[in-house]
């Protein structure tokens, strides 16, 4: 995705993200690839959640959006977990929330209203 550095003073909205991103990819990216995943790169997981869920939205594109947040799927679980058993439901259900929310992106159907529930 293209984003502002982690370091810059403004950082790009989720929409000129979205945006940006997209310009870069229907300018190089052939219509017949099948699809697209994105890896989190360093987003937070809402945030890489609220990218993809944006790009889908404004939609004109021939590829499948999708993710592969290995790290932004698993940082909230890991959150939960802390490394002991008894939160081992906590974290596989922190886990399916986050691949619930990401599904929902990868269809533009994704609100930040969703993750309070």
């Amino acid at each position: 995705m293209v984003t502002s550095g982690s370091l810059a003073k403004d950082q790009a909205d989720i929409n000129e993200v979205a945006k940006r991103t997209l310009d870069c990819l229907i300018s190089n990216v052939p219509p017949e690839l099948p699809g697209i995943t994105f890896l989190s790169g360093g987003q937070s997981d809402i945030l890489a959640t609220a990218h993809l869920d944006a790009m889908n939205k404004i939609g004109g594109f021939s590829w499948k959006l999708s993710f592969s947040y290995g790290r932004a799927l698993q940082a909230a679980a890991l959150k939960a977990w802390k490394g002991k058993r008894e939160n081992m439901f906590i974290s596989q259900d922190a886990l399916s929330h986050r691949a619930s929310m990401n599904k929902l992106a990868s269809l533009g159907e994704w609100d930040s209203g969703l993750e309070d529930q």
